[in-house]
C-alpha cells in the first residue's frame, strides 16, 4: 500500500484503462461527482470507463449525464472515490481496489494505492487538482459534476470544513460554466412531499438528551413505508436534530431494510463526530460521521448515546 499525492496519483491514472469507478451505497452528491466527473476525464482520454455502485443513484442527479455507456467489458481494474472504508461498497466489498482517492481522515487505507486528502472539503475539490494535473478540459459538464461534490459536502459552503481553497475550485467550476444555481436548488430547496412528510414523523420522534445538548430522531421501516420514502430521499434529514438551538451532538438513525440501524451524528466544535463513531466501529468527520448498528433502533440509540453523552458532561438517563 502507498500513499500518493494528487500528481502521482494522475500518473497512475495515465496508465489505468478498462476502469470501473467506485462510488460509496447510499450515494450522495460527492461520491457521484467524483465518480461521474472522473469516468467523463478517462472517456475523453480515449480509456473505457463506467461507474458502478451498489444503490442506484437518487434521481436528482439526473443532470449528472456523462452519455453513452461503453460496451460491456472485464474491469481490468478497481478505483474508489469518497470511499473510506470498503464496507460502504456494498456488493463490491471484496473486489480488489487499486486506487482509492477519499478525503475522510477515518480512510481503513484498503486500496493497493490511496490519495488521501483530508484537508479538503470533499473527494471533488481533490479531483478538481487531479483532473487539472491530466490536463482534462473543464466544460460545463464536468465543471457541474465537481461543483455537486463540493457544494454537497459543505452544505452550500456553510460547514466548518470550507476553506479559502475550496471557494476558490468552486470559482473555477463556475467559470468553467457549472450550473451553480440549478445545483444548489436541486441540492438545497427542491425536495419531494414525502421528504417532509417522513420529516414531520421524524421530528415526533425526537428525544433530548444532556439539557438540550444531545437531539436525537429515529426512522424506522415503518415510516418509511407509510411516506412512500427511500434513503434516496433522506440524503439531508441528517442535519435535522443539530439545526435545534443549543444542540452540540445531533444523531440520525434510520432503520434499514435488514433491521440495521444506519447512524449518522453531526456535532458542532470541539465535539468530534468521527470520535463518537470510531467507537462504534464506524468515522468520517470531525463535524459528520456515521456507523451501522444492529437493530432495534431503541438498542441502537443507546449504544450511540453511551459513546456521544461523555463529550457533553453527561450520564446516560435513567
Amino acid at each position: 500500500m502507498a500513499m500518493l499525492t494528487p500528481a502521482q496519483t494522475a500518473e497512475v491514472l495515465r496508465t489505468l484503462d478498462d476502469a470501473a469507478l467506485l462510488a460509496h451505497r447510499d450515494p450522495d452528491s460527492d461520491t457521484i461527482g467524483a465518480a461521474v466527473a472522473l469516468c467523463a476525464a478517462l472517456r475523453r482520454s480515449a480509456k473505457r470507463a463506467r461507474v458502478l455502485c451498489s444503490d442506484p443513484f437518487p434521481e436528482r442527479y439526473a443532470y449528472l449525464n456523462i452519455g453513452e455507456e461503453p460496451p460491456e467489458f472485464e474491469p481490468a481494474c478497481y478505483v474508489a472515490v469518497d470511499v473510506a472504508d470498503p464496507k460502504l461498497l456494498g456488493r463490491y466489498e471484496d473486489v480488489p481496489v487499486r486506487l482509492c482517492i477519499d478525503h475522510h481522515p477515518s480512510n481503513r487505507l484498503y486500496a493497493r494505492d490511496t490519495c488521501l486528502v483530508p484537508t479538503a472539503a470533499a473527494t471533488c475539490e481533490i479531483l478538481f487538482d487531479i483532473l487539472a494535473l491530466l490536463g482534462a478540459e473543464l466544460d460545463p459538464a464536468l465543471a457541474s459534476a465537481l461543483y455537486s461534490g463540493i457544494a454537497g459536502d459543505t452544505g452550500c459552503f456553510r460547514f466548518t470544513n470550507t476553506t479559502a481553497r475550496t471557494h476558490e475550485a468552486a470559482a473555477a467550476l463556475m467559470k468553467a460554466g457549472a450550473h451553480a444555481g440549478n445545483i444548489n436548488r436541486i441540492l438545497f430547496e427542491q425536495k419531494p412531499l414525502r421528504y417532509y412528510e417522513i420529516e414531520r414523523r421524524a421530528l415526533e420522534s425526537l428525544q433530548l438528551y444532556a439539557g438540550g445538548q444531545c437531539a436525537c430522531i429515529a426512522i424506522t421501516r415503518e415510516m418509511k413505508a407509510e411516506c412512500g420514502a427511500t434513503d434516496s430521499d433522506l440524503e439531508n434529514i441528517s442535519s435535522l436534530p443539530r439545526s435545534i438551538e443549543g444542540v452540540r451532538v445531533g444523531i440520525t438513525l434510520r432503520e434499514q431494510p435488514d433491521g440495521r440501524v444506519r447512524v449518522s451524528v453531526r456535532s458542532v466544535e470541539p465535539i468530534d463526530a468521527s470520535v463518537i463513531c470510531a467507537a462504534l466501529g464506524g468515522g468520517g468527520h470531525a463535524r459528520a460521521a456515521g456507523c451501522e448498528l444492529s437493530g432495534p433502533p431503541e438498542a441502537a440509540r443507546e449504544r450511540v448515546l453511551a459513546a456521544a453523552l461523555p463529550f457533553l458532561g453527561a450520564d446516560m438517563p435513567r
